[in-house]
């Protein structure tokens, strides 16, 4: 198995760095975590695996595990007792909530792309997803001809819903837009045959099928339309941290190590069916590797 190693570059360079940097005077995000005791962070509540609500309603995922990782390094460097405040953000006001230093990090499912880069800057790559479909087992999706004339449920304003735009106009197909307001409505309308299909990333499709009341209800076709790198949004032009900014590749050495990253082998899937998060998410292991990937079509989107 490849084995990967998951970094987090943007917001820790400054305080992974030892000797001279961390000697420097904070400013930025990282005086204010400092000076408060507070790292404030943003969190989806309807993008299972990567953060969504646990059993206790606390924030549970794969993005919710890397932050914390985040969290604990900082106060190491820091030499603080770091008190966590978790703030759900939804799709439509992440980037402002970051932009606006609400919340210090957003950990969720943000495709790092160059137009939100004009706002807010994005940590090292943490996943790589793409855009897919989900649909009704019977609604047998087997190519892009299919979706002519249907209805697609999709979160305006998402790097998604520009995606799926510009590959069914060059499959000259044309759709019918269902708009929701997040992931669960997004589900919902593909329960309630409001829309024949949703359209997200397909991490995130997954999730939602597999925690849904019954996952053998879903499909998920193996249409994909677009490439997610997904990164962690701080805030733009931070002194604290971009003035180290050169020194991203040694903040990425440097915070694996003690993070318990280096040479990972967890992808989002093997991370989500450990017993502590497959109880969070799917309640059994079993539930999750029965649902991904068997019940992706490896059919190709193509007419």
């Amino acid at each position: 198995m490849t084995k990967t190693k998951i970094t987090i570059g943007v917001l820790l360079t400054a305080v992974v760095l030892a000797g001279d940097a961390m000697a420097q005077q904070l400013d930025g995000t990282l005086k204010k975590i400092k000076e408060s005791s507070t790292f404030t962070l943003g969190h989806l509540t309807s993008a299972p695996p990567f953060s969504f609500p646990g059993p206790d309603r606390r924030p549970v995922g794969y993005s919710i595990d890397l932050c914390t990782h985040v969290a604990s390094k900082i106060q190491q460097q820091l030499g603080i007792n770091l008190k966590l405040s978790w703030v759900p953000v939804t799709t439509e006001n992440r980037l402002e909530m970051v932009a606006s230093g609400k919340v210090d990090i957003e950990c969720g499912t943000s495709t790092a792309s160059l137009s939100r880069q004009e706002r807010v800057d994005f940590s090292l790559m943490t996943f790589v997803d793409g855009g897919g479909l989900l649909t009704k087992k019977d609604f047998n999706l087997r190519a892009t001809a299919d979706l002519r004339d249907k209805r697609i449920a999709i979160i305006p304003g998402t790097t998604t819903e520009t995606a799926l735009n510009k590959f069914l106009k060059e499959e000259f197909v044309s759709v019918n837009y269902v708009p929701v307001k997040n992931h669960v409505e997004g589900l919902a309308a593909v329960e309630k045959g409001l829309a024949e299909a949703f359209a997200s990333d397909r991490g995130i499709l997954a999730g939602l099928a597999v925690t849904s009341k019954d996952p053998t209800f879903f499909a998920l076709p193996g249409i994909l339309f677009s490439y997610e790198p997904y990164g962690f949004m701080v805030r733009r032009n931070d002194a604290s941290c971009s003035a180290h900014a050169a020194h991203a590749r040694t903040c990425s050495s440097t915070i694996a190590e003690p993070v318990g990253l280096k040479n990972s082998s967890r992808t989002c899937w093997q991370f989500i069916q450990t017993p502590s998060i497959a109880r969070a998410t799917f309640h059994t292991r079993e539930r999750a590797a029965t649902w991904w990937p068997i019940r992706s079509s490896s059919a190709r989107a193509r007419s």
